[in-house]
């Protein structure tokens, strides 16, 4: 059993997953609310996985919302409708473990969920194309052929036919798209310091 919680101000959606869920017998879905804040200080607190919305009305950045939820003991699937690729890099550099649109069906929902919680990445074409697409002047450096499988499932190519065309498995295209979200990670934890060492200096707290 995977213990789901979901943090989405769209109360439609709210309730168009909780009636999702609910029918999946290897989920439970322990808490739906529409802040982090509410999550961690509520039932949901902990839970297995956590399907964070992207971008929240009360203004939270998503890679702070990430780290919190990472911290509590989450895994944590950001799901959007809103196509903001540096938000989207900065989510997963900060610890989310897949992108998925809200256009995705039931099944393709929980199988990303099921993959997470094994502790996996949810690829997906449009997380590929915010890597793709990264024009972050500190972006990790990636080697010839995982940008080649990044670029390629980022045009819409499924993992099966980017793979052929890449003339690999496709488990070794998901390992290049793993590598490439590990250099996102480290790249992560980079950014932090320095964006750290930066308020510092702006808040003049550091003479």
């Amino acid at each position: 059993m995977i213990t789901v919680a979901v943090v989405d101000d769209d109360r439609m959606l709210l309730d168009g997953l909780r009636s999702w869920l609910a029918g999946v017998a290897r989920l439970r879905l322990l808490a739906a609310v529409t802040t982090v804040d509410a999550l961690l200080d509520g039932p949901g607190h902990g839970a297995d996985v956590v399907l964070l919305d992207l971008v929240l009305r009360d203004a939270s950045a998503p890679e702070d919302n990430v780290r919190r939820l990472r911290a509590a003991g989450s895994r944590v699937l950001v799901i959007s409708t809103v196509a903001d690729r540096a938000r989207i890099v900065a989510a997963v550099a900060a610890g989310a473990d897949g992108y998925l649109t809200k256009d995705h069906d039931l099944d393709s929902l929980v199988a990303a969920v099921e993959t997470v919680a094994e502790g996996g990445t949810a690829h997906s074409p449009e997380l590929a194309f915010a890597w793709a697409h990264d024009a972050c002047p500190d972006r990790p450096r990636l080697a010839p052929r995982e940008r080649q499988v990044l670029l390629d499932y980022a045009s819409g190519l499924t993992l099966k036919a980017t793979a052929r065309r890449a003339r690999i498995s496709p488990n070794t295209a998901k390992y290049y798209l793993d590598q490439v979200k590990e250099k996102y990670r480290r790249a992560g934890r980079a950014y932090t310091k320095t964006d750290l060492a930066r308020r510092v200096r702006e808040d003049g707290l550091d003479g």
